[in-house]
């Protein structure tokens, strides 16, 4: 305060002389009027110095534990119950954590690899048939125990068909690569066309496989490890194929029998299924581009039913509108735009 007054005296402005030392006018002004009932600095700038702050030689001794070939690998958790059954107490957990961050110790400080940030595949969006595929691998148990055969499945997102598949008695990224050639010949695929989603199984990143897909100008997605959300087309036709009635309860004796099986499964599943993601037509019909005039005949039908008996209708009619995009990992925002 005298000092405010000194400068003021001066010739210096008040709100100059206050901005100075961190206060404004007002307090200023109202500390003045309380003269000596004022008994300490309440300015929000002010320095201020804890009585319990911790002394610097105890700052360096954690510092300096923090970095001991005993205590690199550990945590403050783990430091300061050790200490205290040593009959030491150098400060609190939060304390060690305070300096340790403030001096950047809070690193990853094991020998394992650190935890890495596994950002959300790049949405992808498909607008017609043999632009987006899925694939993945699944088991069908034999009749040996603990040994499996491994079924290939490839499947148009857009349309929903199975557009290639095989079973083998292995993992194989050069069996995938040879899958995947054959698929591209029938389905007439041209280079540059076709984005392939798939997890990190080694099969799908295996050297052949992924030469083969630069050979035909496929363009690779992944899904984020052990994310079973970001492939699911391929997990919901898996889950399909395994709860039809049809599903033998046995396992199968030998690899033809396997193979006919799912042979029947997939010619189902194309070709007489109606898949509820599509408004209810087959796979082929909407990979062949039927499902348009199909749809616009049961709309056709609908309004026609209405128009003929309009009190048994409270609203529109079901709704068999052709879709014409289909999503893969769609951004929150995709999302909310396609409600």
């Amino acid at each position: 305060m005298n000092a405010v007054q000194q400068s003021i005296a001066a010739g210096a402005r008040n709100y100059k002389a206050c901005e100075h030392i961190g206060l404004s006018v007002r307090t200023y002004q109202r500390w003045g009027n309380n003269g000596d009932n004022i008994r300490e600095d309440a300015r929000k700038t002010r320095v201020f110095v804890p009585v319990n702050k911790l002394p610097l030689q105890d700052e360096e001794k954690i510092i300096a534990m923090m970095n001991s070939p005993e205590f690199a690998d550990k945590s403050p958790h783990q430091i300061v119950p050790i200490l205290a059954d040593r009959g030491q107490y150098i400060a609190s957990e939060s304390t060690f954590y305070r300096v340790s961050r403030r001096h950047q110790l809070l690193t990853h400080r094991h020998a394992s690899r650190p935890a890495k940030t596994v950002h959300k595949p790049k949405a992808l969006i498909a607008e017609r048939p043999n632009q987006i595929w899925s694939w993945d691998i699944t088991y069908l148990a034999t009749s040996v125990r603990g040994q499996f055969f491994y079924l290939y499945l490839f499947i148009d997102i857009f349309s929903r068909k199975i557009v290639g598949w095989q079973i083998f008695e292995e993992e194989s990224a050069r069996q995938a690569a040879d899958l995947i050639t054959d698929i591209c010949w029938r389905e007439n695929i041209a280079k540059h066309q076709v984005t392939l989603h798939s997890d990190n199984g080694s099969p799908m990143k295996g050297a052949t496989m992924l030469a083969t897909m630069q050979d035909l100008g496929i363009a690779a997605s992944r899904s984020r490890p052990a994310v079973s959300n970001d492939n699911p087309y391929s997990e919901s036709c898996f889950r399909t194929l395994k709860y039809r009635p049809e599903f033998p309860s046995q396992p199968f004796d030998d690899l033809n029998a396997a193979r006919t099986w799912v042979n029947g499964f997939v010619t189902w599943y194309n070709t007489e299924h109606r898949h509820s993601a599509i408004r209810f037509v087959t796979p082929e019909q909407r990979h062949g581009g039927e499902d348009k005039a199909i749809l616009a005949q049961r709309k056709m039908v609908y309004q026609r039913a209405q128009m003929e008996n309009p009190a048994r209708w409270s609203g529109d009619t079901r709704n068999w509108d052709w879709i014409p995009k289909v999503s893969l990992n769609p951004d929150k925002s995709t999302e909310r735009k396609s409600v």
